[in-house]
């Protein structure tokens, strides 16, 4: 017993470190892990499939998010634990999917964080052009050790800080564009009647619009982060607002701010290697390019610092309950520094990856951590449907959630953009799959030839 009673005063010491989180902190936290490069800079390739329409793309993708958060958020009301989804998906079917779940996720962070470090090392070559990639990853990788390191405070505060500062810069977006359409600043660069940038909602058609869905999704990638952090509400019963509330100021100023950049200039300019806002305005404001590059080096630092956090704190768990080395449970002077080295060492090696890959091959292997990530939403929307008592609507969002983070990993096969990193998103899967089942032959044997106990 005493190693349970040292486990629950663990537990307890850490949800008491950060309990005192307020819904609209929680709101906030929630823009911060949400808003990052796949926003910023992935809309472009989205809205390059399928033009205007991306715009009903974003909209679904949002009640898709909605209806992932809105299960997660009432598993974690009812049952308030630190491992958020990998737990309930392991109480929903057992052992093995709780260690698979936990480990899908783990991998597709790692592999979003190279990704995501390479990117902004890229933007920072904006200004340096002349100093190697790899230093710049170093130094952002270390920076975001130097977070996770300080604690839950000082990340939740960086994280508040930089959420005001990505939700200011598409403020911002939004204000200057309205000042070029009424013609009160700017006049460089005339805008579009609005008939002739909408005059084509569907320009590819459905397959087009199809496909354009997994991008939308991946702007709205990070609610499970939120999830982990839901524990530390003063309310864990105001999870549900919390999502709400984000999830609706989010869609409302995505759908606004991408509704006026195709305004603005032909969509058929736009694509995914510069950030179709900074295509929106540099003909007018010549100062542009340099604060938005800034703002795409806050909102993936911002992001890869949540995705640092969570994986872990998920691989803590998963240690916790043997379903990673043991090793990674140990605490030096309150901070898990194994679980943070053996996530650093993750780090390295996806770093090392984008860096010596060819960029094409690399690209495939994000887009199919993106996917896993999908993946891990719908077991948290099936694991609701064993934990949760839910209602004839709660069964119909389900259902529907499902529905939709479906179609759009489906409309993935019909581009030859992202179809690559599906078949690898498969093949991660039936890996992991493997391992999952040999461990389960594993317990099994183990719990035969364990003593019966009185």
């Amino acid at each position: 017993m005493p190693n349970s009673k040292a486990k629950q005063s663990t537990s307890e010491s850490d949800q008491k470190e950060g309990k005192k989180l307020k819904w609209w902190q929680l709101s906030l936290l929630g823009v911060a892990f949400t808003i990052g490069t796949g926003y910023f800079l992935g809309s472009g390739i989205g809205i390059q499939m399928t033009g205007p329409s991306i715009l009903l793309s974003f909209v679904l993708a949002a009640v898709g998010t909605y209806f992932v958060f809105d299960a997660l958020s009432r598993m974690t009301a009812a049952d308030p634990v630190q491992g958020s989804f990998r737990t309930y998906a392991k109480k929903a079917f057992g052992r093995w999917a709780g260690f698979g779940s936990g480990w899908v996720y783990w991998v597709s962070e790692m592999l979003i964080t190279g990704s995501q470090m390479t990117a902004l090392s890229l933007f920072t070559r904006f200004w340096f052009p002349n100093i190697p990639l790899w230093i710049f990853a170093t130094i952002f990788a270390v920076l975001g050790l130097v977070v996770i390191i300080s604690g839950t405070k000082g990340f939740e505060r960086l994280e508040n800080v930089l959420a005001l500062m990505k939700i200011a810069a598409i403020l911002m977006f939004i204000l200057l564009a309205a000042t070029v359409l009424f013609g009160w600043l700017g006049g460089k660069q005339a805008p579009q009647e609005i008939g002739q940038a909408y005059q084509s909602i569907f320009p590819h058609g459905f397959m087009g619009w199809w496909s354009s869905m997994i991008f939308a999704f991946y702007a709205f990638g990070g609610i499970e982060i939120m999830g982990i952090m839901a524990i530390r509400l003063k309310d864990p019963n105001q999870a549900p607002k919390a999502g709400k509330v984000m999830l609706f100021l989010l869609t409302f100023i995505y759908v606004l701010s991408l509704f006026l950049a195709i305004w603005l200039v032909s969509w058929t300019t736009l694509n995914g290697k510069v950030s179709p806002f900074i295509v929106a305005l540099r003909g007018n404001f010549p100062w542009v390019p340099h604060v938005f590059n800034g703002v795409l080096i806050i909102a993936g630092f911002s992001t890869m610092v949540a995705s640092l956090f969570a994986v872990t704190t998920m691989m803590v768990t998963l240690a916790d309950e043997k379903d990673a080395p043991g090793f990674l449970t140990k605490k030096i002077k309150k901070k898990p520094y194994p679980a943070i080295g053996f996530t650093a060492a993750g780090m390295a090696a996806s770093i090392v990856l984008a860096l010596v890959m060819p960029e094409r091959i690399y690209e495939y292997l994000t887009t199919a951590a993106g996917l896993m990530l999908l993946y891990n939403w719908l077991f948290i929307l099936v694991s609701s449907g064993r934990i949760l008592k839910l209602s004839k609507l709660g069964r119909v969002k389900q259902l529907s959630g499902i529905a939709i983070i479906l179609l759009a990993v489906a409309g993935t096969v019909t581009h030859h953009t992202s179809r690559p990193g599906l078949w690898v998103s498969l093949i991660f899967l039936l890996l992991i799959g493997g391992i999952t089942l040999v461990m389960n032959r594993i317990w099994g044997k183990n719990k035969r030839h364990q003593p019966n106990k009185a």
